[in-house]
């Protein structure tokens, strides 16, 4: 197939799986909607949809479309930026069929360790944040090598590893707040305050930017984007990895060091994670609170999926969940549908992605149309 049939294949597939999500979620808003008939819950559904798929960029009152809202479309792009930087995680992990699920345990060990490094490492400013974050990547990378160099040397499951681990790094960080590190002045576990210096600041001092935390932290994330596609489909390493990911055996008959690369893939996607975690805690939060786990990994796995696990596409999809999650939030503000909604969304779409089956004839007829293509290219 080529190149461009490939790329509309992702997309169709992606669009139908999105498509049948909504129609879930449409159904699920009718049985929960307010109502005493089947004319009062259509009225109600009718004003959920409006707020999930019109709300996020446009002020609703009475049924009708007022205005176009700056702070909600800053609110979307604030909330891809942890959330784009696991699904590029992600991405270069799940490229090496590598299925680490370890994303989730590192941005919030990532967000730990930059707040650690904010709250006690005195640093001029600029350098402050900067060293922060990388050294919130690091540490992460590190974290990722247990279960790259096990599923290396010893082929155990990097799933179920990383899985645990996440659990691991969660319960660490709590213990090491309760005890060494938190501020017992406060009246809830949480770290010291962060010096001034280690602060991300919004792109702008302008109100918008400012009151929907919309800092450098996207930019950067755009950034890693922009390098994430460069190294997976224009360097040697990054062809290695999708080789090794396409067929492990044939990579390693052609002399490719494929233990090497499935241990940097994870590596790698670890780092992106840390990173993620470091700019999220520094950009939006002045002390580290986190109790449990954030979901952003989930997310991100979510992302990864409907990118196709191309970074390139990341940004899109990391759009598309953010604009989901402010369209909930939304419906249950105004119409008291449950958040909940998104986790049902979520779910839909990674079951038909991961269905070998779904739309199975569609991608064959198209392989089918190119190879008739090929051999006419062949006669004349």
């Amino acid at each position: 197939m080529t190149k461009k049939r490939e790329i509309t294949f992702i997309i169709v597939r992606s669009l139908l799986a999105i498509f049948i999500a909504l129609t879930v979620a449409m159904v699920l808003i009718f049985f929960s909607a307010k109502g005493n008939s089947v004319g009062e819950k259509l009225l109600t559904t009718g004003e959920a949809l409006k707020q999930l798929l019109i709300g996020p960029l446009f002020r609703i009152k009475n049924g009708a479309i007022q205005g176009f809202e700056a702070k909600r479309l800053c609110d979307i792009l604030a909330t891809m930026i942890p959330i784009t930087f696991t699904g590029l995680s992600v991405c270069i992990m799940f490229s090496a069929n590598q299925f680490n699920m370890g994303a989730e345990g590192g941005i919030l060990l990532g967000a730990f360790t930059a707040a650690m490094v904010a709250a006690h490492v005195p640093l001029p400013y600029g350098i402050h944040a900067t060293l922060a974050v990388l050294i919130a990547g690091i540490t992460v990378a590190v974290m990722m090598l247990l279960p790259a160099v096990l599923k290396a040397k010893l082929d155990v499951s990097e799933m179920v590893c990383s899985l645990m681990l996440n659990y691991i790094v969660l319960y660490i960080t709590k213990f090491l707040l309760n005890t060494y590190l938190g501020d017992k002045t406060k009246g809830q576990v949480q770290s010291y305050d962060f010096l001034p210096t280690a602060q991300i600041a919004p792109i702008a001092d302008v109100q918008v930017f400012t009151s929907t935390k919309l800092t450098w932290g996207f930019v950067i994330a755009m950034l890693a984007v922009v390098v994430c596609g460069m190294f997976l489909y224009r360097t040697q390493w990054g062809y290695q990895i999708r080789m090794i990911g396409i067929n492990k055996e044939f990579s390693g008959y052609s002399g490719m060091k494929v233990a090497a690369m499935v241990v940097a893939s994870q590596v790698i996607g670890g780092f992106l994670a840390g990173v993620g975690g470091g700019v999220e805690m520094l950009g939006r939060y002045s002390s580290y609170n986190w109790k449990s786990l954030p979901g952003y990994g989930w997310t991100g796995i979510t992302i990864a999926i409907l990118a196709g696990n191309n970074p390139w596409f990341v940004p899109l999809a990391a759009f598309f969940m953010a604009y989901m999650q402010k369209g909930c939030d939304l419906m249950a503000t105004y119409v008291g549908v449950p958040t909940q909604l998104i986790d049902i969304v979520q779910g839909v779409i990674f079951l038909f992605f991961t269905a070998e089956q779904f739309l199975s004839r569609y991608r064959q007829s198209l392989v089918v149309k190119t190879a008739q293509e090929e051999m006419m290219k062949e006669v004349k």
